[in-house]
């Protein structure tokens, strides 16, 4: 495909109603985007370490770091098998499909994780009782988080 053909294809997008366009001729084949959808990523925290002014110093300053470290949750961690948004309820206004206490079945519906305008229903991979559920509703979330520790 020469470059007029792909400057006229991406005029008549930004011009256009249509959000995206896919053509392939021959063997080549050009996917136009406008205005992709951000991809909301959960914030994460990043320490960094204070230069040691003494040899005594960093032995100091790791004790109240390990104090500070949260405790790991002990149990199964569900991980999100997908990046998308976590929901956990089926639809707006409606009950959780789990909250913290209820006991789960292996196959039992979790959450949903919405991925491209599909709703992908995130089932329980062990049976037990639901611990933690570390996602808030709407929180966009990442290829193998974890949303759920079962015990």
């Amino acid at each position: 495909m020469d470059l007029r053909k792909l400057k006229t294809l991406i005029d008549l997008v930004a011009e256009s109603g249509v959000s995206e366009l896919e053509v392939t001729e021959g063997e080549d084949k050009v996917r136009i985007v406008k205005n992709p959808a951000p991809i909301a990523a959960p914030l994460q925290q990043v320490y960094a370490a204070a230069p040691a002014a003494a040899p005594a110093a960093p032995a100091a300053a790791a004790a109240p770091a390990a104090e500070a470290a949260p405790a790991e949750p002990t149990g199964h961690a569900v991980k999100s098998p997908m990046v998308g948004t976590f929901y956990r309820s089926p639809t707006p206004g409606a009950d959780s499909f789990v909250k913290i206490g209820d006991t789960v079945k292996e196959g039992q519906t979790l959450c949903i994780i919405e991925a491209m305008k599909l709703l992908n229903e995130i089932e329980s991979d062990k049976s037990g009782v639901v611990k933690e559920i570390l996602c808030e509703n709407g929180q966009g979330v990442e290829f193998g988080q974890a949303l759920f520790i079962i015990g």
